[in-house]
């Protein structure tokens, strides 16, 4: 009897010290489980991070007990964040055992990647680093580079036709050659059958209607101009007239801040100065925008030879067929200026 009443005690013991030890694991284990991020984070994991930079990194949005945690499950599962690159979106009811389960999984999150009012290559490069995981130095060098061009149907004039300013989804940590292929794709998806028989029909190939649409940009900031600009320019084409267009001289100088042309800068030596040149130059002067594209195939009949900036200074244009009307119009502007003192 006495040794049933020892083993009974026994039994309870080891339950108790059973019980405790379950409970010590499950207050330990449970803040792994109901302990959340609170918040939307997009986590960067970059080349060189280890699990306390990813500590602080999750420190600047969610509590530091999820970021610590997060980082300690990544560092008992042995991960390498270094072949983890990339984007991962952290959602608020995620606890840290889902959150370290992303990253290891290298399940990312696609980003938005957006570039609209750019004129260089350059600056898309730059644009590109400072929202991907790129340095401009690489992807300029691509859109340099012949054999690249080449591998798209361009050249280095003519490259940046692809670079359709929207906003796109990419993975984070995508090469520049894999950037490019998107865009690329995206581009020719624009390109469809119809775009492509419009620009035919004017005589011209995709790539010369998104110059002209360039010039037609740089023309105005009044997109319901676009249209009208854009013939105007298709009637001196037909009729084989320079397009005269102000904005190749700025781009041919480099120096679009530039407010009035003055007759020297008429004689820089480019191909860009269509004044000098006959017909369109040999790429674009920005990066044209499906919409001033779209005006370019949909331009509107009219006979207009001419245009210059109205004198009220709206953005508008005065436009007409006549080459007297356009230097009374052209008076009335350069007066202005003179009264406004630009030079």
């Amino acid at each position: 009897m006495a040794k049933m009443k020892i083993g009974h005690k026994a039994a309870i013991a080891v339950a108790a010290i059973v019980l405790t030890v379950a409970a010590i694991a499950a207050a330990w284990v449970m803040p792994y489980i109901y302990d959340t991020a609170g918040v939307r984070v997009m986590v960067h994991v970059r080349p060189g991070m280890d699990g306390k930079a990813l500590c602080d990194t999750l420190q600047a949005y969610c509590s530091d007990g999820f970021a610590r945690r997060t980082a300690k499950v990544l560092s008992w599962l042995d991960v390498d964040l270094s072949a983890r690159c990339g984007a991962y979106e952290i959602k608020p009811t995620d606890n840290p055992i889902a959150a370290a389960r992303k990253i290891r999984n290298r399940e990312q999150t696609p980003v938005r990647f957006t570039f609209g009012n750019l004129r260089l290559k350059e600056q898309f490069a730059r644009r590109a680093e400072q929202q991907l995981m790129m340095s401009q130095d690489e992807i300029a060098a691509l859109l340099g580079d012949s054999a690249t061009c080449a591998a798209y149907g361009k050249n280095p004039a003519t490259i940046v036709n692809i670079l359709l300013p929207d906003t796109y989804e990419v993975y984070w940590n995508v090469p520049p050659r894999g950037l490019l292929d998107r865009l690329h794709g995206y581009y020719l998806q624009f390109w469809n059958d119809d775009r492509t028989a419009r620009a035919r029909a004017l005589g011209l190939t995709p790539d010369e209607v998104q110059v002209l649409a360039s010039i037609v940009e740089e023309e105005s900031a009044k997109a319901d101009e676009y249209g009208k600009i854009a013939r105007l320019y298709l009637n001196r084409i037909e009729r084989g007239i320079p397009l005269q267009a102000d904005p190749t001289v700025k781009f041919a100088i480099g120096d679009f801040s530039i407010r009035r042309i003055t007759r020297a800068m008429l004689e820089v030596q480019s191909p860009y100065n269509t004044y000098l040149h006959t017909g369109l130059p040999p790429g674009p002067i920005r990066l044209a925008s499906k919409q001033a594209i779209d005006a370019v195939l949909n331009a509107p009949r009219h006979n207009y030879l001419y245009m210059c900036a109205k004198e009220d200074f709206s953005g508008y244009h005065n436009f007409t067929a006549s080459y007297s009307q356009h230097l009374a119009n052209a008076r009335r502007y350069q007066a202005e200026l003179n009264r406004r003192n630009i030079k």
